[in-house]
């Protein structure tokens, strides 16, 4: 293909509604645990939110540099929509189309680049610009893009927005409520409940919906209200995830740490792999284990019996979440005088090219080596962990909570 083409193309591409143009991470900034939390929230999800979920899937396949795996994640995405031949899937394969073009342009793949900004234009044309049209499920699509990648604010606007044209949509109002849910910390942001309350009232079988507005109610004192909704949702998706996840997080507010656990090892029977959840689970038997520390009968010969079972359900989390490969960073500080916890340190401190993740690794365990007083490398490891700042900048984890 020419090279007037490419300039044309790279004149066309910015102008595409996709997760090229829609500036979702900031620079440095994409988390490690992305592919896991999109992979974890594409099995509950209804065909057209799958699509939307391998679109985003794609695009983090692309920043890793693996744009084969991209291309098939786009394919994957295609596959869910095609079952739906309304105006609105249409709609939102542009933003496939886009992430295709992009992709196929960044492989050097011109003429596919091409054929695909073609695709776009055929269903743009009617419009001001060939290449782009403004409307609700657009605005919706990227407002739950948006809410997965940590931008709360950004996907607030998106899906109030797409409301001004469809008010009663129930998938919008359910986007809308969850970014306000979110944004509900800063003191100058709405209280999310009213928005709840609607969403739920569009869309009854929004599950994750439900244990969010009872969360809400909880903190505003009306927790047996709360937990009826609590206790619908665990009946309605016993297996989802996320509602389990959020179900733990009510029990365990509520003081039940059985329940809370309980839950939190049943969502791990639905998603093997979410290493997360394994680091939930290990928390939650080191606060059993911190409890029974605390308590006057410590020494009785039960009571030891029941600790040393908990230290040994505390191992076998922390093992299953670096098997997952992902570092439970901010659990480890509760193992520091494990012998496997120095071994799992000591491997990433072998790497030549730590990732950023691992930069935060190296920190804690300075900190954590100088508060007990156990390394006398110290000032040799902290210079190799300013070493590493310089040469790479550091990963900032934006991503919270699942969409």
């Amino acid at each position: 293909m020419s090279e007037v083409t490419r300039n044309s193309l790279e004149k066309i591409l910015p102008q595409l509604k996709c997760h090229f143009t829609w500036n979702l991470f900031r620079e440095g900034s994409i988390s490690t645990h992305m592919e896991e939390r999109v992979r974890n929230q594409i099995e509950f999800l209804n065909s057209e939110y799958k699509a939307t979920m391998y679109n985003l899937l794609a695009y983090v396949k692309h920043l890793d540099g693996e744009n084969e795996a991209a291309l098939k994640c786009l394919a994957q995405a295609e596959d869910f929509l095609k079952p739906k031949q309304d105006d609105q899937a249409e709609i939102r394969r542009l933003v496939i189309w886009g992430n295709y073009a992009w992709v196929y342009y960044h492989m050097g793949r011109l003429s596919e680049a091409q054929a695909y900004v073609d695709k776009v234009k055929q269903v743009c044309k009617k419009f001001a610009n060939p290449y782009s049209m403004e409307c609700p499920e657009l605005d919706c699509e990227e407002g739950w893009t948006r809410l997965k990648c940590g931008r709360n604010e950004r996907a607030k606007m998106c899906f109030e927005k797409a409301l001004e044209e469809k008010p009663s949509d129930p998938e919008c109002s359910s986007g809308l409520a969850i970014a306000m849910y979110r944004l509900e910390e800063k003191p100058e942001k709405q209280y999310p409940v009213d928005a709840l309350k609607q969403a739920m009232e569009l869309n009854s079988k929004n599950q994750y919906v439900k244990v969010l507005l009872a969360l809400k109610l909880q903190k505003i004192r009306e927790a047996a209200e709360g937990e009826r909704l609590i206790k619908d949702a665990l009946r309605e998706a016993p297996n989802q995830t996320d509602v389990l996840q959020k179900a733990a997080q009510f029990y365990k507010k509520k003081g039940n740490q059985d329940r809370a656990n309980e839950l939190l090892v049943r969502a791990l029977g639905s998603t093997a792999h979410n290493s997360s959840l394994y680091c939930l689970v290990m928390c939650s038997y080191r606060e059993k284990l911190e409890q029974l520390q605390n308590t006057g009968d410590a020494e009785s010969s039960d009571s030891r019996e029941k600790m040393e079972e908990l230290r040994r359900l505390t191992m076998e989390y922390m093992h299953r979440a670096l098997e997952r490969r992902r570092s439970p960073l901010n659990s480890y500080s509760d193992l520091i005088d494990s012998p496997e916890v120095e071994r799992c340190y000591q491997l990433v401190f072998s790497k030549e090219s730590p990732r950023a993740e691992e930069q935060q690794l190296y920190q804690r365990y300075c900190d954590l080596q100088e508060y007990h007083r156990k390394s006398e490398d110290l000032a040799a490891l902290k210079v190799l962990l300013q070493f590493h700042r310089n040469k790479q900048s550091i990963e900032k984890e934006e991503l919270t909570q699942q969409a």
